[in-house]
């Protein structure tokens, strides 16, 4: 007879039952109650050694792990990462490696998974990845040739205000153009403090920033409506490679003092936040020495631009090896020969200029920047790749 699971205890009791009283056989027993006679065998043993309680369901649990770590040590480990919130499972062995080396601690794995179930860890998000920057960054040697923007990392105000803080400065005088907090870090709001600093200061000849939105998207060549509006004003837009902010060093300096003379700690109300930001302006640029600039003053250095904010766009200039010309519909398709293409929906209603470089095969430009490349025979478009992060060296 098999074995019912909800009546196993029973029939158990039954198989003890039947084996007192020795009217058969064990191993024709065992085929009856359809058990192997090492189970057999093992019923009677517990029956034995603890009468009826030794009949029951046991947990086949292991009792122990001989991977888990000591309890004083995962209290110790714990203990440490809430001391410094922002250590990884690899500094925190190496910390307790350098003090407490007698003691055999487990691997960053584990250590690692630990943090997770009690909550101290968490995922790190994916980025998305931009299409690199293919011309070398250019050097700031005078005013407005290479302006940088960034949002200095946001922060709450006194009465729990989100406060995000875009800045601009002149990297070659250190200039602060601007820093303002936006109620919105989108492509619209950013614009409108572009469009005000323009106005005030002229144009630079170029934008320096790093590859998030609304500076780039994942558009082909990272363009986003932002840096497709500086193109048009004849601004050339440089990316920081993914992962290198201190090709933005400068800028990143500055967003260090912000911090320190106006985040912390930070305002009580937004509109006091923001009238901090205006004095940090004046204060940054005509009243504090910069090492940098020889103990001067970035308000000595700093002259607006010759070139004048247009009051219209002028036609975005295609390089001269260019044979076609398309217009990107609304939904970011291109038509070619009773074909549609589909190139980006940030492109909508743009331009772009295709230039043969063999036969049915093309690449794409928008204005200087190239796209990628079109088979006319496939009809398909290939955005240029993504740049690879870079490499960490070991020690480093």
């Amino acid at each position: 007879m098999p074995w019912n699971e909800r009546k196993s205890v029973d029939l158990r009791k039954e198989f003890v039952v039947e084996a007192a009283k020795g009217m058969e056989p064990l191993a024709e027993l065992c085929r009856r109650f359809d058990i192997s006679r090492v189970t057999g065998y093992k019923w009677l043993e517990r029956f034995e050694q603890e009468g009826e309680p030794g009949l029951a369901d046991r947990s086949r649990r292991p009792q122990q792990c001989p991977h888990a770590i000591p309890e004083a040590r995962a209290e110790r480990i714990l203990d440490l990462r809430r001391e410094h919130p922002r250590w990884g499972p690899r500094k925190l062995l190496a910390y307790l490696e350098a003090r407490q080396g007698e003691h055999v601690w487990p691997a960053a794995s584990s250590v690692g998974e630990l943090l997770k179930r009690h909550g101290l860890s968490h995922a790190r998000p994916k980025r998305a990845r931009i299409a690199p920057y293919q011309q070398p960054l250019a050097h700031a040697d005078a005013p407005n040739r290479v302006w940088c923007a960034d949002f200095k990392g946001w922060f709450r105000c006194g009465d729990g205000t989100r406060c995000d803080p875009l800045t601009i400065t002149d990297a070659f005088s250190r200039y602060l153009l601007r820093a303002r907090h936006v109620k919105k870090t989108d492509g619209p709001h950013v614009k409108s403090v572009f469009e005000a600093v323009f106005r005030a200061y002229g144009l630079p000849e170029a934008i320096r920033t790093d590859n998030g939105p609304p500076f780039a998207s994942k558009a082909p060549a990272g363009l986003s409506r932002l840096s497709m509006w500086w193109l048009q004003l004849g601004i050339r837009h440089e990316r920081i490679v993914p992962g290198c902010p201190q090709q933005n060093g400068r800028h990143e300096r500055m967003h260090l003092t912000l911090k320190q003379e106006v985040a912390s700690p930070p305002c009580a109300t937004i509109e006091l936040q923001q009238r901090s930001l205006v004095r940090f302006e004046k204060s940054f640029n005509h009243e504090r020495p910069h090492e940098a600039i020889g103990n001067r003053m970035p308000a000595e250095l700093y002259t607006a631009s010759t070139r004048a904010y247009p009051s219209r766009l002028a036609n975005l200039a295609m390089p001269d090896e260019v044979t076609h010309r398309r217009r990107i519909s609304q939904s970011g398709e291109i038509w070619w020969k009773g074909n549609n293409v589909f190139i980006s929906e940030v492109l909508e209603y743009q331009s772009v200029g295709l230039c043969e470089t063999a036969e049915d095969f093309f690449d794409v430009y928008y204005g200087s920047v190239l796209l990628g490349h079109f088979d006319a025979q496939s009809h398909r478009f290939t955005a240029v790749k993504p740049p690879k992060p870079p490499r960490r060296m070991k020690g480093k």
